[in-house]
C-alpha cells in the first residue's frame, strides 16, 4: 500500500515534485521557489497559454534539472478556480499527481500545501490530496507471477509538505477509512470466481468486518429454505456452490435509532443459467456481485471511521449456473413474501435475489429506509452509459438526499421513473408476476425496479440503484481509479449516512 506522510519536510527529497497552479496562473510561495530553482521554467510555461492554462486536473510533467544539476520530475497540475473547488476534485488532483509520478517511475511524489486551497483548510486540503493518491494507487496483481521489472510500480511514497501535519493526519484517518472500504469493494469485484463464491465470500466478510465492530450473521440454504426464500434459492439451485445470505449490523448510535439499511445483489458468477449468455466476455460476469461489494465496502468504511449511525447491510450471495437441477424458464417460485413469480428468463436473476433479501430485511428489522444496489440491467447502461447509475425511489425526500450525496461524492445518480404502466408490464397469467417485462427492449430497468418494489411494504422508504454501468472502469481516465473495479457506491453510501443520518 502507498506510504503517505504529512510533515514539514524537504520537498526536494522526492523524485517527483508537484506544483499546483490555478486558472489565473498565479504561483504561491512554494511554486515560486520551485520556479526559481528550475531556471524559471514554470513561468515560461505559464506565459505560453497553449501549453498550460491551469484548468482543473490539467497536468504537465517535465524531467528537468535544478540549478545544482539535480534531475527531477516536475509535475505541474491545474486546480482551476480555487474558490469553486469541490472535495472530490482535490482528491482527483491528488490522484493525478500520483499517476504522473508513477508514469515517470519516480519512487516518491511530493506536494507542498502552504495554506488553505479555496474553501479547504490546509489540513483538509492535504488530506484530500493524499486520499486521492491512495485511491489511485490501488492494484490487484496477486496472480501475476512473471511481472517484468519495468511493469512493476515503483512509486510507493506520497508526501504532503505541510506545517499543519497533526491536523492533516487526523483528517486523513477518516478519508483513509473510506478508501479502505473502496479497496475492499474493488478486491471483491476483481477476485476470480473460482476463489470468490458464496461460501468463501461470506467467510471474507466475517473475517474482515467482525474485528472492526460489525456483527456478521450467515444463513445457509437450510435456513433460507425454512424461511421460504424460494426466489433466491431458485437462482442458486443449478450451482454446486451453496447460496448464502449475509447480515451485517453496525451500531454507532442509540439502540432506539432506526437503522439505515443497504441491500446488495451478490451473484458471484452469472452464466445466465438455462437462458445462457453468449460466451464472448462471459468472464466479465464475475462482476455481477458489484452491488454486494458496494454494501460490504460501505459497512467497512462506516465501521472504520466509527460512524454515529445504526446501519444494516444484507447481501444475497449465489451462483447462477446451468446444471441438471437448474431453474428452468417456465418455473414458478414462491418468494419469502408469499408472492409467486413466473420465471420467463433465468438471466433476470438479480431481482429474484433482491426480492427475498428485502423481504427478510423488513421482517427482521424496522428500517429507517431501504436502499438496494445491483448490477441489474443492461438497459440502464443503454440509457446512462457509465456516467450515472440509475436511481429509482418511492419517496421524494429519500431520492433528493441520495442525489445530493451523489453530487458531493461524485458517484453520480440520475433519477429514473417509476410508473404504474411499468408495473403492468410484469403481470403473469399464471403467477402473481413474471420476472421480466413483456416486450424486449422496452423499459427494462424500470420494470426490474418495479419488480423489486412489489416486495417493499407500504410506508417503507425505498430506493433502488441500478449500477450496472458503474462497477467496472474500462479505461484509465478516472484520476482516482485505475482500469478495473471501481468500488462504486462505497463513497456514495458513506456520504449519504454522514449527510443525513449521523447523530451529533
Amino acid at each position: 500500500m502507498l506510504n503517505i506522510s504529512f510533515e514539514n519536510q524537504d520537498l526536494y527529497a522526492n523524485e517527483a515534485i508537484a506544483v499546483l497552479i490555478d486558472d489565473q496562473l498565479k504561483m504561491d510561495s512554494s511554486a515560486m521557489e520551485i520556479d526559481q530553482k528550475h531556471h524559471g521554467l514554470i513561468s515560461k510555461l505559464i506565459e505560453d497559454a497553449n501549453k498550460f492554462k491551469g484548468e482543473t486536473g490539467q497536468a504537465l510533467t517535465l524531467t528537468t534539472s535544478d540549478k545544482e544539476g539535480n534531475l527531477r520530475n516536475l509535475i505541474i497540475v491545474g486546480i482551476g478556480d480555487a474558490s469553486k473547488l469541490k472535495a472530490y476534485e482535490l482528491e482527483e488532483i491528488g490522484g493525478t499527481i500520483y499517476s504522473q509520478a508513477k508514469a515517470c517511475r519516480a519512487s516518491s511524489a511530493g506536494v507542498a500545501v502552504g495554506g488553505h486551497i479555496g474553501e479547504f483548510a490546509e489540513s483538509e486540503a492535504s488530506a484530500l490530496l493524499a486520499s486521492g493518491a491512495l485511491l489511485a494507487a490501488y492494484k490487484f496483481d496477486k496472480y501475476q507471477t512473471k511481472q517484468k521489472d519495468e511493469d512493476k510500480c515503483v512509486t510507493d511514497e506520497f508526501n504532503v509538505v505541510t506545517g499543519d501535519h497533526d491536523a492533516a493526519y487526523k483528517a486523513f484517518e477518516v478519508k483513509k477509512s473510506i478508501a479502505m472500504g473502496v479497496y475492499f469493494a474493488r478486491d471483491l469485484v476483481t477476485e476470480v470466481p473460482n476463489v470468490l463464491y458464496p461460501e468463501s465470500y461470506a467467510e471474507q466478510i466475517a473475517t474482515r468486518l467482525e474485528p472492526i465492530g460489525v456483527d456478521v450473521e450467515v444463513l445457509g440454504e437450510r435456513e433460507m429454505h425454512n424461511l421460504g426464500m424460494g426466489a433466491m434459492l431458485g437462482v442458486g439451485q443449478g450451482s454446486a456452490r451453496e447460496s448464502k445470505l449475509v447480515i451485517m449490523r453496525y451500531n454507532g448510535a442509540a439502540d432506539d435509532v432506526k437503522p439505515v439499511c443497504f441491500v446488495g445483489k451478490g451473484v458471484t458468477f452469472d452464466t445466465g443459467g438455462i437462458s445462457i449468455k453468449p460466451s464472448a466476455n462471459m468472464g466479465d460476469m464475475k462482476y455481477d456481485m458489484g452491488g454486494s461489494a458496494s454494501v460490504v465496502g460501505a459497512m467497512k468504511a462506516l465501521a472504520l471511521r466509527s460512524a454515529k449511525a445504526n446501519v444494516i447491510g444484507i447481501v444475497g450471495l449465489v451462483e447462477n449456473m446451468p446444471g441438471g437441477n437448474a431453474q428452468r424458464p417456465g418455473d414458478v417460485v414462491t418468494t419469502m413474501s408469499g408472492q409467486t413469480v413466473e420465471i420467463l428468463n433465468t438471466d433476470a436473476e438479480g431481482r429474484l435475489v433482491l426480492a427475498d433479501c428485502v423481504t427478510y430485511l423488513q421482517e427482521k428489522f424496522d428500517p429507517e429506509c431501504v436502499i438496494d444496489l445491483a448490477t441489474l440491467t443492461g438497459a440502464i447502461t443503454v440509457a446512462l452509459a457509465s456516467t450515472y447509475a440509475g436511481c429509482f425511489a418511492n419517496d421524494e425526500e429519500l431520492a433528493k438526499n441520495l442525489i445530493a450525496s451523489s453530487v458531493e461524492s461524485n458517484e453520480k445518480l440520475w433519477r429514473m421513473p417509476l410508473h404504474k404502466d411499468y408495473d403492468e408490464m410484469i403481470k403473469s397469467p399464471i403467477a402473481d408476476m413474471a420476472n421480466i417485462g413483456g416486450a424486449r427492449g422496452q423499459a427494462g430497468s424500470s420494470t426490474a425496479a418495479h419488480f423489486i418494489g412489489r416486495f417493499i411494504k407500504d410506508g417503507v422508504k425505498w430506493a433502488h440503484l441500478d449500477i450496472a454501468g458503474m462497477a467496472w472502469n474500462s479505461s484509465d481516465k478516472n484520476p482516482i481509479c485505475p482500469k478495473g473495479a471501481v468500488g462504486f457506491g462505497v463513497k456514495l453510501l458513506n456520504q449519504f449516512v454522514q449527510d443525513h443520518y449521523e447523530s451529533d
